[in-house]
């Protein structure tokens, strides 16, 4: 039986952790970035852990 593909769309949006967890970005940093405060747009540039039922569905798609 041939090897599983790895989903392509969820290896360029998400990471793995040395641990095994799944970091992703977080939504509204793309525009509309002059009314948000410097506080906020910092926040939002950090990486966050994936949480529930969706870490299980990201994991199948990575084939971790």
């Amino acid at each position: 039986m041939p090897k599983m593909k790895t989903n392509s769309s969820a290896k360029k949006r998400f990471s793995v952790t040395a641990t095994g967890k799944i970091l992703r970005k977080r939504a509204f940093k793309r525009h509309i970035l002059t009314k948000k405060a410097h506080d906020r747009k910092k926040r939002l540039s950090r990486e966050v852990l994936v949480t529930g039922g969706d870490r299980d569905r990201v994991r199948k798609m990575l084939l971790v």
